[in-house]
């Protein structure tokens, strides 16, 4: 079977994203300071490059929580369609965890987003039933890549570690008690220090 993966960005404190996050922050106060290294900066190195293209390497599925999706709560408002603009860089199925059903959103260059209110379980048999030879990725936030560890689905993992702290937000890795994976391969830049896992 291919693999499952999940690539996440993470301050040094073990937060992907900071608090208060919002239409116009969607990654919380001081959240977009653990994105720098691949979001155009000019401190960007050839690691940064190469941790890139793990990042947008593509895959069959993708598996992502509501809060990524978009910052509506509750039900849903029609006109959200994400905050990637009429194509999303995904280009394959995206399965939306939600306790709201939404009919699929089909979008520009092969992206079709699916709201699954079954839960992790049902979205990942749905995303692996598409996915084919190109693997499942678990795109995030925190909440949504808990689920996948717990399940233990994931077969590689990368962290982007940033030299930044955020104090407070959404961290990680709380609630889970075992890590099981092991570094094969670890790259360093001013911005981020990219580590590949595999699960030992």
């Amino acid at each position: 079977m291919p693999d499952t993966t999940c690539h996440m960005s993470v301050s040094i404190d073990g937060f992907a994203a900071g608090p208060d996050q919002s239409r116009e922050n969607p990654l919380g106060r001081g959240g977009l300071t653990v994105h720098r290294w691949h979001l155009g900066d000019e401190r960007a190195t050839a690691a940064d490059d190469t941790a890139s293209a793990w990042l947008q390497r593509p895959r069959g599925a993708y598996i992502m929580g509501r809060n990524m999706f978009g910052p509506i709560r509750g039900g849903w408002d029609d006109e959200w369609r994400g905050w990637w603009g009429p194509e999303p860089p995904y280009h394959a199925p995206v399965f939306v965890l939600t306790h709201h059903p939404r009919a699929p959103i089909v979008m520009e260059g092969g992206t079709t987003f699916h709201f699954v209110t079954e839960g992790f379980d049902a979205a990942y048999a749905q995303a692996l039933d598409v996915a084919g030879g190109q693997g499942v990725d678990i795109a995030g936030g925190a909440s949504t890549v808990r689920q996948a560890l717990a399940a233990g689905v994931v077969d590689e993992l990368t962290l982007d570690i940033a030299p930044v702290l955020l104090h407070t937000g959404e961290r990680l890795f709380d609630g889970i008690d075992t890590f099981g994976f092991e570094p094969v391969e670890v790259l360093h830049s001013p911005l981020a220090t990219h580590i590949r896992y595999r699960r030992g």
